[in-house]
């Protein structure tokens, strides 16, 4: 009976997307042909032959491509996935002896804390992610989380944080960006199944880290706030329910006409090179903040839901299969490699948000 409902709900998600206009092979294949790009650029290489996983191409494809897996009723992970999940196992295991993503001795300090603290975050978010699809937990991931938990800070304002990668770009390396990844920390507790979030051991870390992220919510950007709804969702008690709704009515404030959200008005931010950011509502925005709403439990009639889906749903590019957002740090050169980052992560969180089914 329960394999039957699974059916029928991935037919009902098939055939709501074919619905709503948007093409999710093309989707997929645009996800796997970057990630594929992506682990085997020499930038993004690191050693015992692994690749970094960063925000806004190989993260967004963790969480994003089981989604689309289920729905397009694959039985098994693509070659992209597993290269990415093996890098990621194979550093967590080897975890004292991969070099940090960025050493000190290379980029300065404190790049290696920063590198540290980073990658045990993605790490744990990653398996944790692949774990739920599997519905079980595994050994691999309480090593991760382990890791996690070693270089959570204890004392000071950073109590319950991790040291974070800081490159002044935003909004993932930048100066606010720690509170970003504490908050994708706590969806990975929540994430891991087996109810590892109610483990006895942990729960003095847990409270550090809800109480860091709840101390400066409120002076938090948009953005951050809207990553800390998310986090809410999967970590219980993390926010109260009028904190939530607060958050909600703040994320509605910025919502474009069309329908979708646009970066810009999610923080207070200007391009090193002086260019003009973009106010027109973009894929990554839309997608993030819908995605969080979604998880927060705003049902897909709601009326600011119903016109995201929609923009999301019109903004596909046809020849792709991506959507697209531009970079918040200067007007990038579609010739270069960093290019097509926004669009990476907005073609994730676009697809998290339009294949999200209310629990």
């Amino acid at each position: 009976m329960r394999r039957t409902a699974s059916i029928l709900v991935l037919i009902l998600i098939a055939r709501s997307a074919a619905a709503q206009g948007w093409d999710m092979r093309a989707a997929a294949a645009y996800l796997d042909t970057r990630q594929t790009w992506w682990s085997a650029w020499p930038t993004a290489a690191r050693d015992h032959q692994t690749a970094c996983v960063s925000c806004h191409t190989a993260l967004p494809y963790a969480l994003a491509r089981p989604a689309l897996r289920a729905a397009l009723r694959e039985n098994k992970p693509t070659g992209p996935e597993r290269k990415l999940i093996d890098d990621v196992v194979k550093r967590v295991r080897m975890w004292r002896d991969v070099e940090p993503f960025y050493p000190d001795q290379i980029n300065g300090l404190p790049k290696t804390s920063e590198s540290r603290g980073t990658e045990a975050v993605l790490n744990a978010l990653v398996l944790a992610t692949r774990d739920a699809a599997a519905g079980k937990p595994s050994d691999v991931a309480r090593i991760a989380f382990d890791n996690l938990w070693a270089l959570q800070f204890r004392r000071g304002k950073p109590a319950g944080s991790w040291a974070w990668l800081n490159f002044h770009l935003e909004p993932w390396e930048a100066d606010a960006a720690a509170y970003f990844g504490a908050a994708l920390a706590a969806v990975a507790v929540g994430t891991e199944p087996g109810g590892y979030a109610t483990r006895a051991d942990i729960q003095d870390r847990i409270g550090a880290l809800r109480t860091f992220l709840r101390q400066d919510a409120a002076a938090q950007s948009v953005f951050n706030r809207a990553v800390l709804l998310w986090a809410a969702s999967a970590l219980p008690d993390l926010l109260s329910a009028g904190e939530r709704n607060a958050i909600a009515d703040s994320l509605f404030a910025t919502q474009n006409a069309d329908g979708g959200w646009a970066l810009v008005r999610l923080g207070d931010w200007k391009r090193s090179d002086g260019t003009v950011l973009d106010t027109l509502s973009d894929g990554y925005a839309t997608g993030l903040v819908t995605f969080a709403l979604r998880r927060a439990g705003y049902a897909s009639n709601e009326g600011h839901i119903a016109s995201a889906l929609a923009w999301l749903a019109n903004h596909q590019d046809s020849a792709t299969g991506k959507w697209t957002a531009t970079s918040l740090n200067r007007r990038r050169d579609p010739a270069t490699a960093a290019a097509n980052f926004m669009n990476d992560a907005a073609t994730g969180f676009a697809i998290l948000a339009l294949t999200y089914r209310t629990p």
